[in-house]
């Protein structure tokens, strides 16, 4: 594995690991790419250094809400101009034109019209001049263009239809037919107040989310995903698909630095993916396996992505409830991953990775320790403590940078080597790098939050929101069955097109409150967060979902593998995860919510939320068994090869161990804790008869071989 050379710097494998991990998210994502001997890298690095400037600066010293969120999308539609070039030729590619200067500028002037206007806009409220309507219109279709350069044409095609439905309402359909907007009325709306895009999406984005992406690319720039790899592989690779086993560990930790499955998969792809496919794993299996391990970890708490952030805004919940109610779903899902690694790897006979090629675990755990300091560090505030998100992302910022600096004269000190300058000011050029690495991968999430602010702004414009909840009413014909398996095929759709943040924003301001209505009317009282996360999580299985899944694309490009047969074979690996938002909808207690006292789902002050930590074991538990089950119906295998027979028997031991209530109520059972019991016995009896089936295998075998 790779390790840091005695002065402390990456050796020449590493240097052209990671050239090659950057330019595959570079190449996917679209960036330009400039070397230091170019003015134009400068010129993008002290953009990007001064943003996160800013949003550190607000953090001690508040800004108004709405200036700073002026100033935080300036900045992003400035970046947007300079780092994505118009098209993805090389004569756009290989320098910024005048026109890349021209967008940048107009992006200036108009984001920032908000905040350098401010108080004239708040004393004439509604009462814009021709100059306000000028600017906001042609800031709209500025945004629109930073979003076609940096997340592709969905969402910004997606904002065309919805502004341009403002408009022509009066003319739509009678089924969606609207009184219309004006042009005057539909861009003081959009762009001109906090209704719009900027609205609470880009105030999440400003407020929490940068802090977070910057934590995660400092942790990354500090050298934590090199010993997060390692670590997995230290410990895991000596058992059977080692290597696809810590994929998925590896993935789980890269999760925590950053909310894109892309870069997750291209991170730690590079060095998992080659190693899979040299301990036996077909090209296709080794792409899928860490597609499906970097997708899933935007579930992984504490971080989960940015769209958590906006989870806990949209329902008014402090970001440590979102971690709290996410936690046994992500878990579950992961653990069955690796579970599902372990049973193909037992398929296809695989053994360990040779332990001459591993680093030791001692050794390598200690190395770098330290790096676990900050991320306790943000639990512990955001759980123990219970600050607020920006807080504790700050502080462990903070102690992050302070360890940074520190690391690497400690380590010389260690190893009894001279601490020379270079030493010294080593820590602090891994700050500044991880300051404007943080504001480049801010940039679509930002566009994305802003552009999806158009979308939230047209139905609080329009109404729309009542008009959905009567064409999914008739077109479900009120069953909630059918409701939410369109939500989640119209969730996978949307996903294969725009990020995980904006699709869910997307569908949670059009699906979740039609869901939630419709649910109630059903006669399912259900938590508001159920719907939310429902949403979110079928968005962030749209990364492998063929034939646009990108994640897959990345994987494939590092296994040299087809595109295609990568993205099934992850999503068939992902299927889990896409039982569990079913689940955990018509069970909450999955979310660790029992139930809800209130006749307003939405209001998180009814939730009634578990905390017996019998109770909560007893859930985990149950549903890691009832996922476990799943895994061997899906891989039809458990000890041994299954039949038809046993793989839907194994289903049947899903709904006993993720529904016991719904189970008690339908079979009429004296306690949910026996549906518990009925999915442990049937889950008993198939192992006994597994390991006879194998024991006879074995015997059949050793015959022959006589």
């Amino acid at each position: 594995m790779i390790e840091r050379d005695k002065h402390h710097t990456l050796d020449e494998l590493e240097v052209e690991q990671a050239k090659e991990t950057e330019n595959i998210v570079n190449d996917l994502e679209g960036q330009r790419v400039f070397g230091t001997q170019h003015y134009e890298f400068w010129l993008i690095s002290a953009i990007a250094l001064a943003w996160t400037l800013f949003q550190l600066y607000i953090v001690i010293e508040p800004l108004n809400s709405t200036i700073a969120r002026s100033i935080h999308l300036t900045f992003a539609l400035v970046l947007s101009f300079l780092i994505y070039p118009m098209f993805r030729k090389e004569y756009f590619l290989k320098k910024i034109r005048w026109f890349g200067y021209t967008f940048a500028t107009l992006g200036l002037c108009t984001a920032g019209y908000i905040a350098f206007f401010y108080n004239d806009l708040a004393l004439r409220p509604g009462d814009y001049n021709m100059v306000d309507i000028s600017v906001a219109l042609l800031g709209i279709v500025i945004l629109l263009e930073a979003g076609r350069r940096v997340l592709g044409f969905a969402l910004s095609l997606i904002a065309i239809v919805f502004l341009a439905y403002d408009i022509l309402g009066p003319y739509m359909p009678e089924l969606i037919i609207h009184k219309g907007a004006s042009l005057n009325k539909l861009a003081g709306h959009m762009f001109l107040t906090t209704e719009g895009i900027f609205g609470v999406p880009l105030g999440v984005s400003t407020g929490f989310v940068f802090l977070f992406v910057l934590f995660g690319s400092l942790l990354d720039k500090a050298g934590a995903g090199e010993y997060f790899i390692n670590l997995a592989f230290a410990l895991l690779g000596k058992f059977r698909g080692g290597p696809a086993k810590a994929s998925v560990v590896a993935s789980g930790f890269t999760g925590i630095m950053s909310g894109s499955s892309i870069a997750n998969t291209v991170t730690t792809g590079t060095f998992t993916i080659p190693l899979m496919k040299k301990t036996g794993f077909r090209p296709e299996q080794a792409g899928a396996v860490e597609v499906a391990a970097s997708t899933n970890g935007q579930l992984m708490p504490p971080v989960m992505g940015a769209a958590a952030f906006i989870i806990a805004e949209f329902l008014a919940l402090n970001y440590t409830d979102v971690i709290y109610a996410a936690f046994i779903p992500a878990f579950v899902s992961y653990f069955a991953l690796f579970y599902i690694v372990h049973l193909e790897a037992l398929k296809l006979g695989l053994k360990g990775a040779d332990p001459k090629d591993l680093p030791p675990k001692l050794k390598t755990f200690l190395r770098g320790i330290h790096y676990l300091v900050p991320i306790l560090f943000l639990l512990y505030t955001l759980m123990i403590l219970r600050e607020s998100a920006a807080s504790a992302a700050f502080n462990a910022v903070s102690l992050l940078m302070l360890l940074m600096v520190v690391q690497h004269p400690f380590r010389a000190l260690i190893y009894k080597q001279k601490i020379t300058k270079e030493v010294w000011i080593s820590g602090f050029v891994d700050i500044l790098a991880g300051f404007i690495s943080g504001a480049k991968n801010m940039v679509p999430i930002a566009v994305a939050t802003a552009l999806a602010g158009i979308v939230v702004g047209s139905i609080t414009l329009t109404g729309l929101g009542q008009v959905l909840l009567e064409v999914i009413e008739t077109i479900s014909g009120g069953n909630i069955f059918i409701i939410l398996i369109l939500a989640a095929i119209v969730s996978l759709i949307l996903g294969m097109g725009l990020p995980t943040t904006a699709n869910y924003i997307v569908m949670a301001s059009l699906t979740a409150p039609v869901i939630l209505t419709l649910a109630q009317d059903n006669g399912y009282l259900i938590p508001a967060i159920a719907a939310h996360l429902f949403v979110f999580y079928f968005g962030i299985l749209a990364d492998d979902t063929p034939p646009v899944g990108l994640a897959a694309y990345a994987a494939a490009g590092i296994a040299k593998s087809d595109p295609i047969k990568t993205g099934i074979q992850g999503f068939k690996y992902d299927i889990r995860t896409a039982i569990l938002p079913f689940m955990f909808f018509f069970n909450p207690e999955l979310l660790l919510i029992s139930g809800v006292d209130s006749f307003n789902p939405a209001d998180p002050s009814g939730w009634i939320w578990i905390t017996d930590p019998f109770e909560v074991a007893t859930i985990f538990i149950t549903a890691f068994i009832g996922m476990i089950a799943f895994s061997c119906f899906t891989q039809g295998y458990f000890l041994t090869w299954t039949n038809v027979i046993e793989r839907f028997i194994f289903l049947g031991v899903v709904p006993f161990m993720f529904l016991p209530k719904l189970m008690e109520a339908k079979l009429s059972l004296p306690s949910h804790y026996i549906s518990y019991l009925i999915g442990l016995a049937i889950f008993a009896l198939i192992y006994l008869f597994q390991k006879a089936k194998l024991k006879a295998e074995n015997t059949s075998k050793y015959e022959v071989d006589l």
